[in-house]
Formats: C-alpha cells, structure tokens, sequence
C-alpha cells in the first residue's frame, strides 16, 4: 500500500516539477518579449523624437542660412556665413539619425564592441551578487533584523 501511494506521490511530484518548469520558460520568454516590445517602442520615440526636432531645426537652418547669407551679401562680409558650418553639421547629424543609417551604423559598432571588446564591458568589481546587495542593505538599513 505505502509502495503504490509512494509511486503515485513521486508520479504527482515529477508533474508538478514539469510544470514548474513549463511555467518558469513562459515567464522567462514573456519577460524577454516585452523587454523587447519597450526597446522598440524606446528606439521608435527616439526616432520620432529626431524627425521631430529636424523640422524645426531645419526650419531655423534654411532662415539661418537665407539670413546670413543676405546679410553677408549686403555687409559685403563673408565671415557672416561662417555660423552655417557648424549647424549644417548637427543639420546633417539629425537628418542622418531620423531617415539615413547612422542607427545601423550604431548597431553594427555596438556589435563589434560586444564581440571584440568584451573587457570594456565589464563592471567594476566584478558582476553585482546577491551577497553584495544584502551587504549594502545591511549597511544601509537602521532597522535591519537579522534572521
């Protein structure tokens, strides 16, 4: 009697262990999708963010250039077209991260890094344990009661 009650106790445990684990894997798959769905939507703001900002900073550059420019025409001073430098660097920057490949270009260095320069990215002391955390709460916490 024990020996069949037994069995069916080690049958119910090893189910609950399975499921235990089909549920772990979920978990873990839905946390990496929605981590995931926010970089998107983070990378998607970000772009839309510098489209945004390129109207209007276009917008400031073509009055920008129109106005030295005439006003390099009619002062007969060409240092006034000097400012038109510089901003059609951050000009062509803005345009290059909202509609050009800069962000590929990102991507594919970030990756280079990741693959050929693993130290760089390396935490100082080493990876945060949960030792660490508790020694810091410890620390921290004027009310700590230890267990």
């Amino acid at each position: 009697m024990g020996f069949i009650f037994s069995k069916s106790m080690n049958e119910s445990m090893k189910n609950q262990k399975e499921f235990m684990l089909m549920n772990a894997r979920l978990q873990l798959e839905r946390q990496l999708i929605m981590q995931s769905e926010m970089r998107e939507r983070q990378m998607a703001m970000q772009i839309a963010w510098s489209r945004e900002f390129l109207k209007y900073f276009g917008t400031f550059f073509g009055l920008a250039a129109i106005s030295l420019t005439a006003g390099a025409i009619k002062k007969k001073k060409p240092a006034f077209l000097v400012p038109i430098v510089p901003l059609s660097f951050i000009l062509t920057y803005q345009y290059d991260l909202g509609y050009g490949t800069l962000l590929e270009r990102m991507k594919g260095e970030a990756e280079d890094i990741l693959e050929t320069e693993k130290s760089k990215l390396q935490l100082p002391r080493g990876m945060i344990t949960f030792e660490s955390i508790e020694k810091a709460r410890k620390e921290q916490s004027r009310f700590f009661i230890d267990k």
